[in-house]
């Protein structure tokens, strides 16, 4: 049985992935959905100082705790992020790696620069309050008032930290990259990061789905991480 770990977004937490998560444990598989430092039930963490270098640390030492080694990685939205910073460490520990319509940043680049937040979109200079409603993302209209509520103020520096890699995710052996057709709020800022996995050969996929793929396509989610399996079980 393998082991999944799947990284939430901007504002979110690891709540988004329980229909994803129950769907895998169901078949047997460990699936580990952590929620990042400040948001969601750990919110009472959030301050100024957490930013994108803390999240990714969460995610290496819940891998390094649960000693997991040959686990599928799946990154969403921001959380792609914050799982690039991951497999640029240990790419060894991948069996593959997933963005679910997900930033994919280089060397040296932060959120910021393909998504700008302005100073007084924040709280007391430094609060990122969700800057999209559950209907400009595109959610399901039985989940938005749910979504809404369970968002959470996160800290600017998530997102103008930027990532500094090492050129480690070349060793991952398998990289997929699905993008989601239903973003309600005009033209998908993750149309860019698509059409650059295919240019790297990854293998691709669209699902028609508002942005929380994971809550209106759970079931399309769970068959990406299972193809994802599958491919680098082939390799």
């Amino acid at each position: 049985m393998a082991a999944f770990v799947l990284v939430h977004g901007a504002w979110h937490g690891g709540w988004c992935w329980q229909r994803v998560r129950s769907t895998r444990q169901a078949l047997g598989h460990s699936v580990f959905t952590p929620t990042l430092t400040g948001v969601g039930e750990r919110s009472h963490l959030l301050a100024p100082s957490v930013d994108l270098a803390t999240q990714t640390l969460d995610v290496l030492n819940l891998i390094r705790f649960e000693e997991l080694s040959n686990l599928v990685l799946c990154g969403h939205s921001y959380g792609g992020m914050v799982v690039t910073g991951v497999a640029d460490r240990i790419p060894e520990r991948l069996r593959s790696l997933v963005y679910l319509d997900a930033f994919v940043p280089g060397h040296g680049e932060s959120l910021v620069q393909f998504a700008p937040i302005a100073d007084e979109q924040l709280i007391d200079g430094w609060q990122c309050p969700p800057l999209f409603s559950a209907a400009e993302f595109g959610v399901n209209p039985a989940d938005q008032a749910w979504v809404d509520r369970q968002c959470t103020p996160q800290s600017v520096a998530c997102f103008r930290q930027p990532a500094l890699l090492l050129g480690n995710l070349t060793q991952v052996k398998q990289i997929s990259y699905a993008f989601a057709t239903g973003w309600a709020g005009g033209e998908s800022p993750f149309r860019f990061f698509y059409e650059e996995a295919k240019a790297r050969g990854w293998a691709t996929r669209e699902i028609d789905s508002g942005h929380d793929v994971m809550l209106d396509r759970p079931e399309a989610v769970t068959q990406l991480l299972l193809d994802s399996l599958i491919s680098a079980t082939r390799e």
